[in-house]
């Protein structure tokens, strides 16, 4: 066994111990009134802890009526939540908060890194509820309600991807919660039922499509939803799909509705697919239907706190969604938190799992509980900056973080160029090879290729940081009618990083559990362990972003091209925190296709770069002065021709926002 998670498996059957003897010790000592009293005391007690019993917990399933007929049977959809709540409040007369995780996937596919999936006794209630959020949460005084999304599972309805359906399906589970909405013992009868155990206070969680529609949700400003953490979520489903008009990968909503939606919507659900095939076309334009799913637009009706967490190299969910949601939300007062790992498409859980169950115990105790416990005056952002080595910003990104202009410049060979602060001349000029990717540029930085233009620093004097959104205009002349761009940022030398290219995404999974909770013969609170699974590398790409040089003038229509006819495009890189350390080069790559993380053009087309009308705006903590200092004193001189070594290529695969 590592010693990592030796220890890591120590120190959680000593918690488990103490937590074991603090709980006795209340029993004892205490009546259940008293006790409730003592954990439940916001100005005197910071942390609720587990007094109630999960074995014993009241487990109990409803269906939600979510006003909508989508599935077009004459009667109103109804939506699954399944409820685990303790006992004990309940007979107490004590109403409980609620963390709410809505999701497609609780049938089809599973959650987390066991692919768990909900399980039910022969009465129908849930005895499996997947991940750790019910063991480790209901002995701690709340409730968790496990909800099917419409068309998935036992709900109702159809599949309608980040819609009206989507949202509405969780959105009329927390009307519910707050008296506002009808719920009924069974899909099909008559028989109502009440939330009478609940305050209403609900807080919302999830990864990826689950996070998804946390945004969403928020997005209404619904009473009652205090809280929502979206882990890897989507804030844009158009950004899923196609970077300004470039389509990501051969997929559709159609498609994704397709792979979670239940048997019976499978047969009643056609004109929804069809809407939702008519209303995405390959093309890359915005239409309506995009508008509908654009949760960035809404930010101003954000109401509840927002706990963002996402991996800095998710190259499903990638992190464009994470930035333009920040900050739009930043843009409009909302509080915020924000966690940033090496990782791609992985759950906290699974790579930082001590820190992120008491991070998160806390957050909820604060944001539902009322608790003053300090977890609104700690640092804003945790951010991974090596490979299990954590660093934190009391805001982000940090307050003299400043947009900074930097020019590519001719080098002494083709595709070899520099990057600095001085405006150039020139042209470059490169042939899209839809068959390489930004591992293959990358790896040849230093070598005049025909399928790139390469600038670089020279090597830095100092550490420089990147903290925030970055964009890249690039003035073109294509030789055909259509074209693609894709613009890299790159930290150029020998690095340790999480193998985020790996199938896992940059953790290993190994055979130990650890317990987070209380168990049941049919729900185990005990999970397998995990341990970050590097790679050593000689460049990390940490940003990047890509376009369809035929939407330059808008998204909502893309034209083809005149060759020969110069164009301007701004490309919206994705959202990261990285520092080029001291000795390193920072480096800009602008090509054409990006394979396996963009589909090609429908020519080949050959682009001449007007480096005068190209610019990298990058967000510098210190600026452009700290970018001066990083850049002075060190020798300018090329780099010498060598091929480097980084993680594999991206994977060409249909992705799923899921996890």
């Amino acid at each position: 066994m590592p010693i990592r998670s030796l220890i890591r498996r120590r120190f959680t059957i000593w918690r488990s111990l103490a937590t074991a003897v603090v709980a006795i010790l209340t029993a004892a000592f205490l009546t259940p009134v008293a006790a409730q009293a003592a954990t439940h005391h916001s100005r005197t007690v910071r942390e609720s802890r587990p007094v109630y019993s999960y074995a014993h917990a009241i487990r109990e399933s409803v269906w939600v009526d979510t006003g909508l007929d989508a599935d077009g049977d004459g009667r109103p959809d109804r939506v699954a939540a399944d409820i685990v709540r303790p006992a004990e409040p309940a007979h107490q007369g004590r109403k409980v908060p609620v963390i709410m995780d809505a999701s497609p996937y609780y049938s089809c596919c599973g959650r987390g890194n066991e692919s768990q999936v909900k399980t039910y006794d022969p009465q129908g209630h849930v005895v499996q509820m997947p991940l750790f959020y019910d063991n480790y949460f209901v002995p701690r005084g709340y409730a968790f309600v496990g909800v099917d999304l419409a068309g998935t599972s036992r709900s109702d309805g159809c599949v309608d991807v980040g819609g009206r359906s989507d949202i509405q399906s969780a959105k009329a589970v927390i009307d519910w919660l707050n008296g506002r909405a009808t719920a009924y013992t069974s899909r099909t009868g008559t028989q109502t039922v009440k939330a009478g155990w609940t305050n209403g206070r609900t807080g919302m969680i999830g990864k990826s499509w689950d996070a998804t529609i946390a945004n969403g949700v928020a997005t209404t400003g619904v009473q009652g939803l205090r809280t929502i953490v979206p882990i890897s979520g989507i804030s844009s489903w158009y950004d899923y799909y196609f970077a300004q008009g470039a389509p990501l990968y051969d997929s559709s909503p159609a498609g994704l509705a397709g792979y979670v939606q239940s048997d019976a919507a499978k047969a009643h659900c056609a004109a929804v697919e069809k809407r939702l095939t008519d209303g995405s076309p390959r093309s890359g334009d915005w239409t309506p239907l995009w508008t509908e799913r654009d949760y960035v637009k809404d930010a101003a009706k954000v109401r509840a706190s927002v706990f963002l967490v996402h991996g800095m190299q998710d190259l499903n969910v990638r992190t464009k969604h994470f930035g333009q949601w920040w900050d739009a939300l930043a843009a409009h007062g909302v509080h915020r938190k924000i966690w940033l790992s090496q990782t791609g498409h992985v759950d906290p859980f699974d790579y930082r799992r001590g820190a992120w169950v008491d991070t998160l115990h806390r957050w909820f105790d604060h944001e539902l509980l009322g608790y003053d416990n300090g977890i609104d005056r700690a640092p804003m952002a945790d951010i991974e900056r090596h490979p299990e080595q954590w660093v934190t910003s009391p805001v982000w990104p940090p307050q003299d973080t400043r947009t900074t202009v930097l020019h590519p410049a001719a080098g002494t060979g083709a595709g070899v160029g520099t990057l600095g602060l001085r405006p150039a001349t020139g042209t470059e000029t490169f042939t899209d090879d839809p068959k390489l990717s930004e591992t293959d540029w990358a790896a040849h930085l230093t070598t005049s290729t025909s399928e790139k233009s390469g600038f670089l620093t020279a090597p830095l004097t100092r550490d420089l940081r990147l903290s925030g959104s970055s964009t890249v205009t690039v003035t073109a002349t294509p030789t055909t009618t259509s074209a693609h761009l894709s613009a890299v940022l790159v930290d150029l030398g020998p690095d340790t990083i999480r193998d985020y290219a790996d199938s896992h995404e940059g953790i290993t999974t190994l055979t130990d559990r650890t317990c987070w909770g209380e168990s049941t013969a049919g729900d185990s609170a005990c999970f397998k362990e995990t341990e970050a699974k590097t790679t050593k590398v000689d460049y990390t790409v940490f940003s990047r972003g890509w376009a369809d040089l035929g939407h330059y003038a808008s998204l909502a229509k893309g034209v083809p091209l005149t060759p020969g006819k110069a164009y301007t495009i701004t490309l919206r890189l994705a959202a990261t925190d990285h520092v080029v350390p001291k000795g390193h080069r920072l480096a800009l790559i602008i090509a054409g296709t990006d394979n396996g993380l963009i589909d090609p053009p429908s020519t080949k087309p050959t682009l001449t770069v007007a480096l005068s009308g190209t610019t990298a705006r990058l967000p510098l903590v210190g600026g452009a002065p700290a970018f001066a200092r990083a850049t002075s004193g060190g020798t300018a001189a090329a780099p010498a021709p060598t091929t480097l070594t980084g993680v594999r290529p991206p994977r060409t695969t249909q992705h799923i926002p899921a996890g």
